[in-house]
């Protein structure tokens, strides 16, 4: 699986102009399945993102991870951050699991970080999204499962 891991102030994802998930202080996780994950490799992903040390301690440091700051988490599915840019200007994205192997990935990764008792809000699988954020830092960071 692939994850793009975003630290927020806030945010919050939208369809049709309605909010339907956000999160407070704490992480927008924009999530993609791969043909080869499992739910296990769902369960790794949400474990190691949950232990990550990205939030600031009492002395302003990147020592505290989701689950000791008491932060939430917004996962949104992207099956985008499979693109495959290697031929042309047109963007690939073969490299994503299929949308029902990917939907029920998904759905693992996010009650995976809900049994780690994270306050966790998603978007809507397949859906045509907007995504708002306040960025804290910036601090984003890149995790594949398979790298």
């Amino acid at each position: 699986m692939r994850a793009l891991i975003q630290r927020v102030v806030g945010a919050r994802v939208s369809v049709d102009g309605t909010v339907i998930g956000q999160c407070g202080a704490g992480a927008l996780i924009l999530v993609c399945a791969m043909p080869d994950d499992t739910e296990a490799t769902a369960n790794t992903l949400a474990q190691k993102i949950a232990k990550l040390r990205i939030f600031k301690d009492g002395d302003g440091k990147m020592n505290l991870s989701l689950l000791q700051s008491g932060g939430s988490a917004l996962v949104v599915s992207q099956f985008t951050l499979a693109a495959d840019t290697s031929r042309g200007n047109r963007p690939g994205f073969s490299g994503a699991a299929k949308p029902d192997v990917a939907h029920t990935l998904y759905r693992r990764f996010t009650d995976a970080l809900q049994t780690l008792e994270i306050p966790t809000e998603t978007g809507k699988f397949g859906a045509d999204m907007q995504v708002s954020l306040t960025n804290d830092g910036p601090v984003t960071l890149w995790l594949d499962t398979n790298a």
